[in-house]
Parts: C-alpha cells; sequence; structure tokens
C-alpha cells in the first residue's frame, strides 16, 4: 500500500503554473526521487507537502489521510518531515539541544514545571536527552553532542538537520538536496546514511537532488519533473537512461 499519494497536484503563482497535474504514489519503505532542472518546481512540491504552500487543486494523503489544507505543524505531527536546501540550524545551540527542540512535541511539561524545575521536569528532560543521544549515536553525531552546531563541518550540519528531522518521529522523510556542496567521500557517506535510517527508522524517503550518482546509488524509484509537470517516473536506471530525460536535464 503506498505511504504517500498525490494526486492531481497544481499551485500557480500569478499566471505561472509552477506545478501542473503532478501524481506520485510512494511505497512505505522506499527510496524515492524528484529530480528535475533548477525551477522545474522540486521545492514547490516539498512546499505543498508539508503545509507552506496550500495547493490549488489536487489532493495529498499520507497513510490514509488528507495533508491538503492543514497547517505545518499539524502535517508534522502525522508523520512528514523535512530538510532543506540550505541548511537551518540553530546555530548557538549544541548539537544535543538542536535535536531536543524536535522531541517537544512528544515529550511535555507545564511552565511551572519548567520555572520551578519540579519533579516532571527533570524526568522528561532525562528522557529528551537519552533519545537525543540515541539519534545522534546513529548518525555518527554522539562525540560532537556539547559543539555548537555552527562549529560542525559542513557535511556534519547537513547530518545535524536529518537527526532533527527524525527525532519528530516521521513516516515520510523529506531531503532537499542533501549532498548540495558536499565532496565525493561525503556524498558516499551521506548515501550510507539515508539507508541506515530508512532500515532503524522504518522511513519512507523522499528526496530532491542534482548529485546524479546519489541518485542512482540509492533511490529505486525517480519521477522527473520538468517546468512544474511530469517527463518521466519510473524505476531510476530507465527513467535515467531516458533521452527525454538526458536532454532537458542531464545536458546530452
Amino acid at each position: 500500500m503506498a505511504l504517500l499519494e498525490v494526486k492531481n497536484l497544481e499551485i500557480s503563482f500569478g499566471g505561472l503554473h509552477a506545478v501542473a497535474g503532478l501524481n506520485l504514489a510512494i511505497e512505505k519503505g522506499q527510496l524515492y526521487g524528484l529530480i528535475g532542472p533548477n525551477g522545474a518546481g522540486k521545492t514547490t512540491v516539498f512546499n505543498m507537502l508539508t503545509g507552506v504552500y496550500k495547493p490549488d487543486a489536487g489532493n495529498i494523503v499520507l497513510d490514509g489521510k488528507h495533508l491538503e489544507g492543514k497547517k505545518t505543524t499539524q502535517i508534522n505531527s502525522l508523520g512528514v518531515a523535512r530538510t532543506f536546501q540550505n541548511i537551518r540550524l540553530f546555530n548557538q545551540l549544541t548539537v544535543l539541544d538542536n535535536v531536543k527542540c524536535a522531541l517537544t512535541n512528544q515529550m511535555k511539561y507545564s511552565t511551572l514545571e519548567g520555572v520551578f524545575r519540579l519533579p516532571r521536569f527533570w524526568k522528561v528532560e532525562k528522557k529528551m536527552n537519552a533519545r537525543a543521544l540515541e539519534i545522534l549515536k546513529i548518525l555518527g553525531l554522539d562525540k560532537e553532542k556539547d559543539f555548537l552546531a555552527c562549529n560542525l563541518p559542513y557535511g556534519k550540519q547537513r547530518k545535524l538537520e536529518i537527526a532533527r528531522a527524525l527525532a519528530t518521529n516521521p513516516k515520510l522523510l523529506l531531503l532537499d538536496e542533501p549532498a548540495a556542496g558536499m565532496n565525493p567521500n561525503e556524498t558516499q557517506e551521506l548515501m550510507d546514511t539515508i539507508r541506515l535510517i530508512r532500515d532503524k527508522f522504518e522511513l519512507t524517503v523522499l528526496l530532491i537532488e542534482h548529485d546524479m550518482r546519489l541518485v542512482s546509488g540509492i533511490c529505486e524509484e525517480v519521477t522527473v519533473l520538468n517546468f512544474g509537470k511530469i517527463l518521466a517516473a519510473g524505476k531510476t536506471d530507465k527513467v535515467l537512461s531516458d533521452p527525454e530525460v538526458v536532454t532537458a536535464y542531464l545536458g546530452g
């Protein structure tokens, strides 16, 4: 059964059709790619899936529940988390605290309990620390838990953003150009990380990426967008060898 079903999704800005008639069906546990040239509408799709933009038409169904029209916080609580093209961390917080920030929707205490440091405050804080550290250890960031986020090297900042997204306990993880700015070694490590978190957290992953080595290396299926419309979709190796895709996207 598909975890994510998108049917006839559309959005326009003024007279420009940014996305028109998009259909997607992504199975549970799948590693799926959304690719295309710059300006093709890929990030706009992510923004509709996460409630940043409200679609003009179409349906978005996650695990049987409609997402269109819901707030970003509601969509996150239903199981969608994302990262961004430009890394968005709390730079002056520690690595551990960046992840703990994402746990507040699952572990709570009252303002009074927090101000007066009542027993429940310490109990919840202990659980949050343990869970955040567990996630950081899986991603190999536990030794940097007390570093400020801004002091991490670029590749580890990318990992920390993924760790924070994982802390919200998602069913669907959206990765927006996770390999942007990475060298080949960092990209290979990222590929291994994405496979690991898919298996470890039993996730479905939808990613936008321009690095075709990463796309062909981990994505089981892809959809290619061009000018907001689907150019091709299907098994990754078949789609990437499609002459129209090569011409439109790979510069053939």
